[in-house]
């Protein structure tokens, strides 16, 4: 077995590979951009090594092969962990490796080479017998190539990177009017996250389920397969809950998929970890389709270790030491039910656009992480005060849960979620909890499209998603934050000079009832709400917006410093609240949350009001500007990738004006009004959080030409000019 390991990853899958080296005994080396240096996993690895990277100190580092094949002779590492992402499917590693006498920990580079083009993939598995999609089966492809050829796959189908995965860049097109378009955007996304912007096309399977194979294989020709995983529930082609076993999958289809998955490993000589994709319809899952392999660790890989009591990463050094396999087909047993639900930095309330900030308060109620943690388990990267920036992937953690049955593990992952809080970074948590009690997801009838039907039911009257405020506690937050607000306004003003019942800051007046002070909160979406507290904060009377006042105190309970109690007419329940620096240096925003979910409000003073009020025409919340205009704000910081009109156009509501690149992920900015577009960005600008990029102003009427009038004799000139423009002599 190796003594040192290089891990050539960041985030939760670098801390998930560090923890298993520990438990082994090999000492770990992390490396860093400048981004990272105080990452999570840069302090549990035994030492950490910066990238010296040719493409500089930022996020691109790690997708320099060089510099982590540097980073590894220089620090004694005998192998090379890459995670998954960056290089994980790049053969360049591989073969650098071999070069300088390093490990990589994967399979060899001609299968990463074949099975990363998935054009090359399908003709090579389905001449093994293994069933394929329709679709382009040619590499390098034009564009005007791929538009002949969509009329012999047909439409609706699917346009996908020939390299890479993750469902990045993937587009579906309904008609050969959208395909230029997509074919544009695909390629931008494909050279951006893979290097390589060749593109395919495939049959596009109506209401499909997603379901991958795990297999391992070593370097003496051995090859099983661990079961299966149900990954259906994604959105915008990313993963967002998965299971093993799947639900639809009885055992007859398990060991077909499994025979199917183990001959397309044998096809290239796999070596290693590996995950085979298929397409199966809802309808019919004893039907299935080869979509592509991973070759490499899966994010949803803990399912697969709870059900299997395998740890994957331990196998995957043990292959790559040389051992072989310790056990054969009839050995591998799944136990259980296992689910784990993808914990994302994204605001569920602005359209599940990637969110970005500083972890104020983190409590995740001690849960392990690891594949020695059961029933619960939660695989992270999160630190208090942890930085979360636009440059990378949204992923902050995974949440685990394992269950006799599928019932237990859904009730115990829906528990965990409940118990963890992050405030200062907008997450999906309250979403994942709202999917995981729809009773479609409950009943196991799932195919790709159900996250959109789920979330357009949460967005109809009376719903809320994930992070807005919900029906049922949304006064109560908005509460808890006004107090806090208020705490910390007595606390910063209170002053050394201020003595007697006016240090108080509770509105004592002499001779006079005490005056309510007056809070404004903008919550998300931009509404604001007014809260008058009158009375001290241990026993004030509230009244938010135009209710009825109510009772209410916020008591900090003596443990973390974002752990309170919140009491409403005599009804006391714990939340958790801290106040931390707004998106304006100016500003302050509070955080409140409980229950896994979690909102910010933005205190705002009267000047912030009045200026905000004035920006808006007058009213509290929405895209109007002064004047008639429409702005289009930027809803995440990223980098302007393209912009689609040219300044002074005419543009349609709905018109995509700029698209924002940000965590990997294209995001079209579009107006909600038609008129004149005047832009103020162009490709290649950082944008931040809310800027404006543009502005839409209303097309003014063509004017009235004027009626002639007749001349009068005071004005000579003026007849001479009418009777010359009318002709006449």
């Amino acid at each position: 077995m190796f003594r040192t390991v290089l891990v050539a990853n960041r985030g939760e899958i670098a801390c998930r590979v560090i923890g298993t080296l520990r438990r082994l005994g090999i000492r770990s080396v992390a490396v860093y951009t400048d981004v990272d240096a105080g990452a999570r996993h840069v302090r549990e690895a035994d030492v950490a090594v910066r990238l010296d990277s040719d493409k500089g100190g930022g996020r691109l580092g790690y997708l320099d092969v060089d510099a982590v094949v540097a980073a590894a002779v220089r620090s004694g590492a005998q192998a090379i962990h890459p995670g998954y992402g960056f290089l994980s499917e790049n053969p360049a590693l591989a073969e650098a490796c071999e070069r300088a006498g390093v490990v990589f920990v994967g399979p060899p580079a001609r299968a990463i080479e074949v099975m990363g083009d998935k054009v090359e993939a399908k003709r090579l598995v389905a001449k093994h017998d293994v069933p394929v999609l329709p679709g382009t089966l040619e590499g390098g492809l034009s564009d005007d190539a791929l538009l002949a050829a969509a009329a012999d796959v047909g439409f609706p189908l699917l346009v996908k990177p020939a390299a890479g995965g993750g469902g990045k860049g993937m587009t579906i097109v309904g008609s050969a009017g959208e395909l230029p378009a997509a074919l544009a955007s695909a390629r931008r996304v494909a050279a951006s996250s893979f290097g390589d912007d060749d593109l395919l096309l495939e049959r596009l399977v109506e209401r499909p389920r997603h379901v991958e194979v795990q297999v391992l294989a070593d370097s003496r020709g051995a090859v099983v397969h661990l079961g299966e995983r149900e990954c259906t529930l994604q959105r915008r082609h990313q993963k967002v809950v998965e299971e093993a076993p799947s639900p639809a999958v009885d055992e007859a289809t398990r060991a077909r998929l499994g025979e199917a998955a183990c001959e397309v490993a044998r096809s290239v000589g796999y070596v290693g970890v590996g995950t085979v994709e298929f397409l199966v319809p809802a309808d019919d899952p004893s039907t299935f389709w080869f979509i592509e392999m991973n070759t490499r660790l899966q994010v949803e890989h803990p399912v697969t270790e709870m059900v299997t009591g395998l740890d994957l990463v331990e196998q995957q050094l043990r292959v790559a030491s040389g051992e072989p396999l310790a056990f054969a087909q009839d050995d591998v047993r799944l136990r259980g039910h296992a689910i784990e639900a993808r914990v994302y930095a994204e605001s569920p309330a602005r359209g599940f656009l990637p969110a970005t900030g500083r972890v104020l308060a983190l409590h995740d109620a001690g849960t392990p992480a690891g594949p020695d943690a059961s029933p619960l388990r939660l695989d992270s990267m999160l630190l208090p005060g942890a930085e979360v920036t636009g440059d990378y992937d949204p992923l902050l953690a995974k949440a685990v849960a394992y269950g006799e049955d599928r019932d237990e593990a859904l009730r115990r992952l829906d528990g965990l979620l409940g118990e963890l809080v992050v405030l200062g970074v907008e997450t999906n948590t309250g979403f994942l909890r709202d999917l995981l009690a729809h009773p479609d997801v409950r009943a196991g009838r799932m195919d790709t499209g159900l996250i959109d039907r789920v979330i357009t039911e949460l967005s109809g009257p009376g719903g809320g998603i994930g992070g807005r405020e919900p029906d049922n506690s949304g006064e109560e937050w908005v509460v808890a934050a006004a107090l806090l607000a208020l705490r910390a306004r007595t606390t910063a003003g209170a002053g050394v000079s201020a003595s007697g019942p006016w240090a108080a800051g509770d509105g004592w007046r002499l001779n006079a009832p005490p005056a309510p002070r007056r809070v404004l909160l903008q919550a998300a979406g931009g509404v604001v709400h007014e809260v008058l507290v009158t009375g001290p904060l241990d026993d004030a009377a509230v009244r938010v917006d135009d209710g009825t006042a109510v009772r209410a105190s916020l008591r900090h309970t003596g443990g973390a410093a974002h752990e309170h109690l919140l009491t409403v007419d005599g009804l006391t329940r714990p939340v958790a609240a801290v106040a931390g620096p707004g998106g304006d240096p100016a500003e302050t925003e509070v955080w409140v949350g409980d229950g896994g979910r979690a909102a910010s409000y933005t205190v705002l003073d009267r000047a912030a009001h009045a200026a905000r009020r004035r920006a808006l025409g007058g009213t509290d919340a929405g895209t109007g500007h002064a004047g008639g205009a429409a702005e289009v704000r930027a809803g995440m910081p990223g980098t302007v990738t393209a912009v689609p009109v040219a300044d002074g156009d005419v543009v349609q509501p709905g018109a995509t004006v700029v698209v924002v690149e940000a965590m990997k992920m294209e995001h079209p900015l579009t107006t909600p009004a038609a008129g004149v577009v005047r832009l103020a960005v162009q490709p290649g600008d950082q944008v931040r959080l809310d800027q404006v990029v543009a502005v839409v102003e209303p097309e003014e009427p063509a004017a009235e030409p004027a009626a002639p009038t007749e001349p009068t004799a005071a004005d000579p000139a003026a007849a001479v000019t009418l009777s010359e423009t009318r002709g006449d002599s």
